[in-house]
């Protein structure tokens, strides 16, 4: 009784749970498993009602924080979004952005374009429901995330590889996506011995096939997954809606006769008796042209006739409107007489009911979808299969091979009293054997990620050229993989010259941005072609993440996962029809506030000369804010129930991981302003205090230029320097080497005997050589852009090397010295550092021991990809929080009053 009350609150009805949303949430213990409930039984509020009552209600912590909802079109995550905040909102658990998050929980969207409530990355501890397309949410799970800047790929890949309960929902439109989740889920049950929070996986459809989980690297995790799935029981099919009767029958139709198809749907509709769901006909097509072609016909053909058109290629700025006006449970009343013309879309997520369903012959998964929308709240229906052709190109998207079994299926449910309702269905599929299941539900994805691929992507940093791992073809099918478009306003120069483009700080709202396939996108924009123009009279425009600006955009520019910024004369979208490369028409803005930058404080802070320094108009020293980090990651460690040797690992990464800012090119790039405090160990700022570029990272007396300086790369070589001064001889520097040198009295073991450890320096040569290492990765991963490769960058390899000591590392020179600084408002200060870049050598070094590639190999390996970006987003979120404080730093507040 407990739990129905729950889920009342959460549905907003005095409805009870089914049996299966019941038995969801009373599992003792999640698990990854499956989901097999027919389309109209509340698989959304099952899911979202079973993690809610065991995670916020009964706060038990083997349940995962964050419930991450994966879906495979857009037009699902708005859905999806909308149903998960009204049942949060009921609860009084919604988190509004504006007031505190404590104790709440965010919903956020991850899709193309600034979430203006996000941030969710910043609160490790808090619950929180994420819901975003596969593309967005499993670039993410490799570590490659769409659509954001590279720095903080590592956060939101740590955040989503633990702690997390992933849904994938509608599986059966996944394709190769379907595939990576399982093999990922599979990695990380491999793991999950030195994991540090859980993570699992719920598949989830109407069609859902238990085979299609199982490959060579799943096989053993396979069994557990599939035994005992949620479904609805036959006894539970018999009343409800699963007694629901919906007739069938089949037509064909040629697949260019669009005046013909359209003629079939007038008359379809002219024919339907209004029920109490008004009188409404869903027409499904396979493609958005055919279902664009078939809108403009039946239009021409029923002047006066409320016609919609759905697809996935709309904004949702116009989507926004589907649901109140057409597309929910709400508008299916009496006196409502309309049809809507719509792709698969519509197979899942869809809340109406159709008196009439008219669809495409489509693979047979497909079908038993579309058909759930059909008399989907009780009475009858009528169904009428037309077939457009099954050769490979008129079947397109799908297979010959798909069609034809489809009607194999079929024409078993015809003759007689034809019908295609959900105990119809269930009671078909339970007499197939193996063989008919597999030529049904056909699942042969074209690549498989392997756990070396995966570990490799460990790493984000780029090489030399830029380049990176391609992760597309484990995201979606290669012909099917989205980029971002918006349309913006950019003025034509007046005379010949170069071309204006979009402002810097001009970024897109997720409402202004419509999807659209890349190779579609190349050859609207560029044909087919050209590499590097764009077509007469096109104007576009991608993202430099680097350069923070907006450059032209060529054929190799576009790439999925990108956003497109396209000027508003270049055509290709109408409003009612959506996106359309051979529409000219002028392309309205969205008329929406904009966003100055995009909404994430990394990414603005990577476009900017301040790098990630910006704070809330405070100057800080490095003590005060080591202080106000370590609180913070204290905190958090704690609200996470991390063990206590990782706790005090992460403590003191962030004691040292600002200390490498004391070095004179960082304290350079402050402005000498009368506001500036007179002192060199400033580690924030007010943002107008920064100096812009070329300026920025130049020594104080403007002799050194460090144009790619990393702080944090100083900041770890500091640990280095302490173990040289105070103990050479300690395991993490010589490691395999170490019980030979001490024997031999080695020099290279003399410690600096004049000087004894400060407090702070003594937790360092206290640690274990794995401790160290840990600590050591954790202060220069910590803003992600430092991590497993360590070489120079283009603008080291630009630096002119006048005094012999060689080219920087990430703007570090071997013999850089960091002052004496203190760093606790209320400690003594740790001595000066001289810095070496040994680390970065390849093989086992004389000065520190092994290289920097394996000990992040070794962490990798003890704590997995996942469980070590975990660590990482831990302290990412205690700096990020501690640069927005606005408490006055107490060493310059005595230094002000002195």
């Amino acid at each position: 009784m407990e739990f129905a009350n729950w889920f009342s609150q959460i549905a907003g009805t005095a409805a009870a749970p089914h049996d299966w949303q019941a038995a969801l949430a009373a599992s003792e213990r999640p698990r990854s498993q499956l989901i097999r409930v027919p389309t109209g039984m509340g698989k959304t509020l099952g899911v979202f009602s079973a993690w809610s009552w065991n995670r916020l209600k009964r706060q038990d912590e083997r349940w995962p924080r964050r419930l991450v909802w994966c879906l495979p079109m857009r037009v699902l995550v708005e859905q999806t979004e909308s149903v998960a905040r009204e049942a949060l909102d009921r609860l009084g658990l919604l988190w509004d952005p504006s007031t505190s998050h404590i104790g709440k929980v965010g919903v956020h969207q991850l899709m193309g374009g600034a979430d203006p409530s996000g941030e969710w990355n910043l609160f490790p501890d808090e619950c929180a429901v994420l819901i975003g397309t596969q593309d967005m949410l499993l670039s993410r799970a490799l570590n490659r995330g769409y659509a954001a800047g590279r720095a903080r790929w590592p956060q939101e890949f740590g955040l989503l590889s633990q702690d997390s309960l992933w849904v994938m929902d509608e599986v059966q439109l996944m394709d190769v996506g379907l595939a990576t989740s399982a093999q990922l889920q599979a990695f990380h049950d491999d793991d999950s011995p030195k994991s540090l929070r859980p993570k699992h996986t719920w598949w989830m459809s109407a069609t859902l096939q238990p085979a299609w989980l199982e490959s060579v690297d799943t096989r053993h995790r396979h069994p557990a997954w599939v035994t005992e799935p949620t479904t609805v029981t036959p006894e539970a099919l018999q009343t409800g809606l699963g007694s629901v009767q919906k007739s069938l029958t089949i037509d064909s139709v040629a697949e260019k006769d669009a005046p013909g198809f359209a003629h079939r749907i007038v008359e379809e509709h002219g024919s339907l008796l209004e029920g109490d769901y008004g009188r409404i006909t869903l027409v499904v097509c396979n493609t958005v042209g055919r279902a664009r072609r078939t809108f403009d016909e039946v239009r021409k053909q029923s002047p006066g006739q409320e016609v919609h058109l759905v697809h996935g290629r709309f904004r949702p700025a116009e989507r926004r409107a589907w649901r109140e006006a057409f597309l929910s449970r709400d508008a299916c009343r009496r006196g409502v007489n309309r049809i809507i013309i719509a792709t698969q879309v519509v197979e899942a997520g869809v809340d109406i009911s159709a008196g009439c369903l008219m669809t495409e012959l489509a693979p047979w998964s497909s079908l038993v979808q579309r058909f759930g929308r059909c008399a989907r709240y009780g009475g009858a229906g009528k169904v009428a299969v037309v077939d457009r052709g099954t050769d490979e190109k008129a079947a397109a998207p799908y297979s010959s091979a798909e069609l034809l079994a489809a009607v194999g299926a079929l024409q078993r449910f015809v003759g007689g009293h034809a019908d295609v309702g959900i105990a119809r269905l269930e009671e078909f599929e339970s007499g197939l054997d193996t063989a008919e299941l597999k030529r049904l539900y056909p699942y042969e994805p074209k690549h498989l990620i392997i756990r070396r691929e995966f570990d490799e992507l460990f790493d984000t940093t780029p090489d030399l050229t830029g380049a990176d791992i391609d992760i597309s073809r484990f995201v979606r099918a290669s012909d099917d993989r989205d980029l971002q478009v918006f349309w913006l306003g950019v003025s034509r120069p007046a005379t010949r010259g170069p071309l204006p483009g979009p402002s810097s700080e001009r970024q897109p709202n997720r409402e202004e941005l419509c999807a659209v396939r890349f190779l579609t996108a190349r050859d609207w924009l560029c044909g087919e072609e050209s590499k590097t123009k764009l077509r007469n009279g096109k104007r576009a425009w991608v993202w430099d993440w680097l350069d923070g600006e907006w450059v032209i955009a060529s054929r190799s520019l576009l790439n999925p996962g990108r956003i497109v910024c396209v000027s508003s004369d270049s055509g290709g979208y109408d409003e009612k029809r959506g996106f359309d490369a051979e529409s000219s028409g002028f392309v309205a803005e969205v008329q929406s506030p904009p966003l100055e930058r995009i909404a994430d404080a990394q990414i603005k802070a990577d476009a900017s000369a301040g790098g990630d320094e910006i704070s809330q108009g405070r100057w800080k020293t490095i003590g005060c804010h080591a202080d106000e980090v370590v609180t913070g990651v204290e905190e958090l460690a704690n609200n996470l129930g991390l063990p206590a040797d990782v706790r005090q690992s992460l403590m003191l990464a962030a004691r040292w991981h600002d200390i490498g800012k004391s070095h004179p090119a960082f304290q350079g790039a402050i402005c000498s302003s009368e506001k500036r405090p007179n002192r060199q160990d400033l580690a924030k700022a007010p943002p107008g205090e920064w100096l812009r570029p070329p300026g920025t990272y130049r020594t104080s007396d403007r002799g050194d230029s460090r144009p790619g300086l990393r702080h944090e790369l100083a900041s770890a070589l500091a640990l280095f320097a302490v173990l040289r001064r105070y103990a050479p001889d300690h395991d993490a520097l010589l490691g395999p080497w170490s019980e030979a040198l001490r024997l031999s009295g080695h020099a290279l073991l003399a410690a600096d005997a004049a000087k004894s450890p400060s407090p702070m320096e003594s937790e360092v040569v206290e640690l274990s050589a794995l401790a160290f290492d840990l600590v050591v990765y954790l202060v220069a991963a910590h803003h992600g852009k430092v991590r497993v490769s360590l070489h120079a960058s283009p603008k080291d390899q630009d630096y002119l090397d006048y005094d012999g000591r060689g080219l920087p590392v990430r703007g570090i020179r071997e013999g850089d010295r960091l002052p004496s600084v203190a760093l606790s408002s209320a400690a003594t200060p740790v001595s000066e550092s001289t810095l070496s870049l040994q680390p970065a050598t390849l093989g086992l070094s004389p000065l520190t021991g092994r290289s920097w590639r394996e000990r992040c190999g070794d962490l990798v390996a003890r704590f997995g990809p996942g469980g070590l970006a975990f660590l990482e987003s831990v302290i990412v979120a205690a700096d990020r929080q501690a640069s927005r404080s606005t408490t006055a730093d107490p060493a310059l507040a005595t230094e002000a009053a002195r």
